[in-house]
């Protein structure tokens, strides 16, 4: 039995912008096992931002295979991909993507619903992930109460809820200075060593660096794969 929570093979996703067509991914193929910690890098027009958009299940390939948790998702239609997406995937953004007018438990609260979760248990886990996000004390808050770093906290407890198969995370330290950017890659170290799955798209080595193995693409094809020797909060106990 595999421990693959994906399984790539052979990827391939092209645009016609013209008369051109675009190759954005060529064939890529790789595997994420269960509790992996991945940086995908790449300068701009590698692919990195389509295979971000594959494996959250937010576009289909024009060819190749994506199995997500033993599901096929690579043949799915968009209702079966927003119900995978629902389930399966944590999204963090750079830019948060939070409702200013609601409270940071409601935010939170938001993929609960749409699983169809009752109001009880959705208030219950929405307080559980914020408390285990370190926001246990601002539940009631409105997102511009708080300040940038505590909103990408919130946004990685919206993504955390549904206790996802991965968490996918683009640039989280993007819109951040870079004293809050530590502390929320410390939360990274902290998920990652509790058992998740993480999966980070990053321009920034220092960034990279956090995970324990970078995947680097040019021109829609693997250029590396390797493994981080010395990941850079490896050694550090957390508090």
């Amino acid at each position: 039995m595999s421990n693959a929570v994906i399984q790539i093979s052979e990827l391939k996703r092209e645009y016609q912008m013209g008369e051109t067509i675009v190759r954005a991914l060529a064939g890529v193929s790789f595997e994420v096992d269960r509790n992996e910690y991945i940086a995908i890098m790449g300068p701009s027009g590698s692919g990195k931002s389509t295979l971000m958009n594959m494996i959250g299940c937010l576009d289909t390939p024009t060819a190749g295979e994506y199995i997500l948790n033993n599901n096929r998702v690579s043949e799915m239609d968009d209702a079966e991909l927003a119900e995978v997406r629902n389930r399966e995937i944590g999204f963090v953004f750079q830019t948060f993507n939070l409702l200013p007018r609601t409270s940071c438990l409601a935010n939170v609260e938001l993929p609960l619903i749409y699983a169809g979760v009752k109001s009880s248990e959705r208030r219950e886990r929405a307080i559980e992930v914020l408390t285990k996000v370190g926001l246990g004390d601002r539940v009631d808050h409105k997102p511009n109460e708080l300040s940038g770093g505590q909103r990408q906290r919130v946004a990685i407890a919206r993504a955390l809820v549904n206790n996802p198969s991965i968490l996918l995370a683009d640039e989280p330290t993007g819109n951040l200075d870079s004293k809050t950017g530590v502390e929320i890659m410390y939360l990274f170290e902290e998920l990652y060593r509790q058992g998740n799955t993480i999966i980070l798209v990053t321009h920034e080595n220092e960034i990279a660096d956090h995970a324990r193995r970078i995947i680097r693409l040019r021109d829609g094809l693997i250029e590396s794969d390797t493994t981080v020797e010395q990941p850079a909060l490896a050694d550090k106990e957390l508090v």
